[in-house]
């Protein structure tokens, strides 16, 4: 490379990695690498912890994975020279006054050796972040002359200082007004930004004010993939020094684009689509998201397939259709379980369900079990009367035959409550809630049916029964049950829960935007008496702003009433 270049062929090189999963990550980055050299890139980036994966939590104590990692950091290293650079995340660690920390870094290789290691230095630790748990905000020096370009790296959440939002600090730096101060030419960030609905959008917004105010062009690098109960929507992009959107990657799948970034701030993207289209409804993002997060969970836990229960309802009807979404038919199999309250309506829109999607389709009824505990446990039982005991069993029968099936195949439980049953409790702890993983858990009830209702207009036709759509939901525990005989009208309950967990608004101010006083104290009521049950719930995969599981971290034993 000549050292007159007043630009730089970047490759942005937007991968799934497998946490932990250090030669197959290592092998995606050898592969991306080669493919840059043969496009002509001077540098290629990768994501943050792109080496050990985003987020590793306490996988960073294993001196040994640390070790294997940073020997492979060195081969990569190795297959740079003269013209040829690449970014790397990694774990890194230095000694300083304190001893051995560890740090969140970015290597910049070059000429067959890691010649810079540049630190994170804004550590998150709101929602579902833990950051300083593990990592240092080592002071480094993030600005590198390459090709006669002086390049400011940084990571991830170094480009979120000047976001105000009630969840999130005030950082009192700003990392990249320090890298522009100090002479950088272009920006690169380099992340695992979860995602979560409309964040896509307030995310190149907030790149592009850095690049309006600090005059310099910007490429993002970001994870894709889900990790457990994350999932990162790729949608890598490219700004130029006006903050315009010149390049974007794809979003829920890798990627991969050669990009030309010049140090006067403008970018040539190149190719036919340089911009990616994204999904701008919010029942498109979520259906998407959850899909992704659905797959690399089954695949990267080693499984084949998934079972659920099939009850006719809109709940379980969604989860099935997102599980073929995500595996194919193949990998899914539905049971229905019915008892003596199952509707006839209920167990053949169960059958129709899963003919119209092709799953492997069972019936094993439960009443026979269930007349059985009923007659067993009833000598030992104070109160005759039929109530919540009576019906949770029912749950917990059919929570039981699931796991059985599970064991036997190898397949997993897939949960299929959505979240605002969840929020305030309407859900049998040992039955319904049995499962690997809650597909849906961060989905409100409305959010469901526009879920649904987004799959039928695909399919042109009906993909999910109508009678699904239309019914009253119930548990189908007891006689005539409906869901409104003990919850609000979903429309007012998602809202209230919206307010309440997302919003941080306090019942006063709920009350004061219109809502019943008695109703929404209810709701918090139940919210909070609930907390028990979620801490016992299986990964949630997070769609929302503020998702129940590892970003919601409430006491058990506590007093509420604000």
């Amino acid at each position: 490379m000549s050292e007159s270049n007043t630009g730089l062929g970047i490759a942005l090189a937007q991968l799934n990695f497998r946490v932990g999963d250090l030669e197959a990550n290592a092998d995606k980055m050898f592969r991306a690498m080669e493919r840059a050299r043969e496009e002509g890139a001077d540098l290629i980036v990768f994501s943050e912890l792109s080496l050990l994966g985003y987020p590793p939590r306490d996988m960073v104590h294993r001196r040994g994975l640390l070790k294997r990692q940073w020997e492979l950091l060195d081969e990569l290293a190795a297959r740079t020279d003269e013209n040829f650079a690449a970014i790397i995340g990694f774990v890194g660690e230095a000694e300083d006054s304190a001893g051995h920390r560890l740090f969140n870094g970015a290597a910049f290789c070059h000429r067959k050796e890691v010649r810079r290691q540049v630190a994170k230095q804004l550590l998150p630790t709101y929602d579902v972040f833990e950051e300083l748990r593990y990592f240092h905000p080592l002071p480094t020096d993030g600005v590198i002359t390459y090709g006669g370009v002086r390049i400011g790296l940084s990571i991830c959440e170094d480009a979120w200082a000047r976001v105000s939002a009630s969840q999130m600090p005030t950082y009192a730096e700003d990392p990249l007004e320090e890298l522009a101060r100090q002479g950088a030419q272009i920006l690169i960030n380099i992340a695992a930004s979860p995602f979560s609905i409309d964040k896509g959008g307030f995310r190149r917004d907030l790149l592009s004010d850095h690049c309006e105010r600090l005059g310099c062009p910007l490429v993002f690098v970001n994870q894709v993939g889900g990790n457990d109960e994350l999932i990162f929507d790729g949608r890598s992009l490219v700004l130029d020094s006006q903050g315009s959107l010149r390049a974007r990657l794809a979003e829920f799948e890798e990627d991969f684009r050669l990009v030309t970034v010049e140090a006067s701030g403008s970018v040539n993207a190149g190719g036919p689509t340089p911009v990616c289209p994204v999904a701008e409804s919010r029942a498109a993002q979520a259906r998407d998201a959850v899909v992704l997060g659905i797959r690399d969970y089954v695949e990267k836990s080693n499984f084949e397939g998934v079972v659920l229960g099939l009850s006719g309802g809109i709940d379980s009807s969604l989860t099935a259709t997102l599980a073929v979404d995500a595996l194919g038919a193949d990998a899914v199999r539905g049971v229905a379980m019915p008892s003596r309250f199952s509707s006839d309506h209920s167990r053949e829109d169960a059958r129709i369900l899963a003919e119209n999607l092709g799953i492997r389709f069972e019936e094993i009824p439960i009443d026979a079990a269930y007349g059985q505990m009923l007659e067993t446990l009833r000598p030992h039982f104070h109160d005759p009367d039929f109530g919540v005991t009576e019906e949770n069993i029912q749950a917990r029968i059919r929570g039981v035959y699931l796991m059985a099936l599970s064991n036997k195949s190898g397949d997993l439980v897939l949960a299929s409550g959505n979240k605002s049953e969840l929020a305030v409790g309407y859900t049998t702890l040992y039955g319904d809630m049995c499962g690997a993983l809650a597909v849906i858990g961060d989905l409100p009830k409305m959010l469901v049916y526009e879920i649904a209702r987004l799959y039928n207009e695909e399919a042109n036709g009906v993909l999910i029964p109508r009678r699904v759509l239309t019914k009253a939901p119930s548990a189908e525990l007891r006689p005539d049950q409906k869901d409104e005989d003990s919850l609000p009208p979903y429309e007012r309950l998602d809202e209230i829960l919206r307010r309440y967990i997302t919003e941080h608004q306090t019942i006063e101010e709920i009350v004061d935007a219109g809502f019943d006083e008695s109703t929404v104290r209810e709701v918090v009521a139940g919210i909070h008496r609930s907390e028990f049950k979620r801490w016992q719930a299986p990964p949630i995969l997070k769609v929302s702003d503020k998702a129940f599981g590892v970003g919601w971290r409430y006491p058990l034993a506590a007093v509420y009433g604000w």
